[in-house]
């Protein structure tokens, strides 16, 4: 496709989803929509379309009722395959990590215990000053009202936080709400009581709102760490879209035995890309078919068909027993990462751009689309750095 035709296509997609963000009234936090892509799965916190609120970037099925396999193993990834898949070591540094959700998982700490205790992981409670839960002002208690999509939200985070960094301490933040304002602040609560790394499994649309919200995300000495989108090119996410934020799309994941990596990984069909409408171009960025700020920076398994074991027992709207969940969407990918960054232990040093500084550190992903855009890199894998999943996966630590 010719360039001037090319971003002429890009235009008009922004303009379109500008239009499905800003004026589509909605009421509530969470809902279960029909999925194209995976009508098994729900969409929690999707439904939310209404300018400056954020819904979360997940998608979650259930399979053997939410119960363990006679082996006592759950469905979906373990932390053990996601080890294998991504060369993760099992130990490293201690670092901070804050997860930030809107309202509250009541269940959390004792979910979080199963899930570790499942999967051979250190405890991380309350009582060993591993885990911390706050509400928006940075206060123990006086939480939220809870909201079960994004008590399964927050779970899964909490759950791939731990998978990627057992050894991290982790701090869960509850906004009051969805509103992308109350995120913000809440953010900044986290880097106030000491977080270096922030998991941000969710996204509002471009617009300029999001300018005064910029500084809760790019704090000196820290880094923010987001979800890019699951609804394949389209128009950039915030606060993904922020330069000085590392946007992290999504894979399809699977076992390929016979294999030096054992693994395969190609763009899942959800992984959010997006050539900025608002946010100029990084000088670390070479791509030229998007003069302004490309989304995503990298990538780790999202898609809910090759999906990660999660464990959350707070009731929720959606039909899924409580227990074992299969859970996907560029909101494990976000945390997962978050979580690597932390075992490293690199937090208050880390950039957007270390990645891009370290390619040979990732699995370039190859194959497969999340849209139609004549072939180019903005929606398809390809050779090098393309928009769905970055400079690709992690391989072990060494860009992080």
């Amino acid at each position: 496709m010719r360039r001037n035709t090319f971003r002429r296509a890009v235009t008009a997609a922004i303009a379109a989803t500008t239009l499905a963000f800003g004026l589509t009234p909605t009421l509530g936090a969470s809902a279960t929509p029909t999925t194209a892509d995976s009508p098994r799965a729900s969409r929690p916190c999707s439904a939310e379309t209404r300018a400056e609120y954020a819904r979360c970037m997940s998608q979650f099925r259930q399979e053997n009722a939410g119960r363990l396999d006679s082996r006592g193993t759950p469905p979906g990834m373990t932390a053990a395959d996601l080890r294998s898949a991504y060369k993760a070591p099992a130990k490293g540094a201690h670092t901070t990590v804050a997860i930030i959700i809107a309202f509250d998982n009541p269940n959390a700490e004792k979910d979080l215990a199963v899930y570790r205790t499942t999967m051979g992981l250190p405890p991380c409670t309350t009582a060993n000053g591993c885990f911390t839960k706050l509400n928006q002002r940075g206060v123990k208690g006086d939480y939220p009202q809870p909201d079960g999509g994004w008590a399964l939200e927050g779970s899964m985070d909490l759950d791939m936080v731990s998978a990627a960094c057992p050894t991290c301490k982790i701090m869960l933040v509850e906004a009051d709400d969805n509103y992308m304002n109350s995120m913000a602040e809440a953010t900044r609560t986290a880097t106030r009581k000491g977080a270096t790394v922030l998991s941000h499994s969710y996204g509002g649309g471009e617009g300029g709102y999001m300018w005064q919200l910029r500084d809760a995300y790019e704090k000196p000495g820290t880094i923010s760490v987001a979800s890019s989108g699951d609804y394949g090119f389209m128009q950039a996410s915030t606060p993904a879209v922020f330069r000085k934020v590392l946007a992290v799309g999504g894979t399809t994941l699977t076992k390929k035995p016979g294999t030096g990596r054992g693994w395969d990984e190609d763009v899942w069909s959800g992984s959010g890309s997006a050539c900025s409408a608002y946010v100029m171009k990084s000088p670390w960025q070479k791509d030229t078919h998007c003069r302004m700020r490309t989304v995503a920076d990298v990538s780790a398994v999202a898609d809910p068909a090759t999906g990660v074991a999660v464990y959350d027992t707070y009731e929720n709207p959606f039909g899924l027993e409580p227990g074992w969940i299969i859970g996907g969407g560029t909101s494990a990918s976000a945390p997962y990462i978050a979580g690597l960054i932390g075992l490293k232990g690199n937090g208050s040093t880390f950039t957007s751009r270390t990645p891009y500084d370290n390619r040979s550190a990732f699995f370039d992903v190859v194959g497969g689309a999340n849209g139609l855009c004549g072939g180019d890199y903005l929606c398809n894998g390809l050779k090098g750095y393309d928009a769905p999943t970055g400079v690709g996966s992690p391989r072990g630590l060494g860009g992080m």
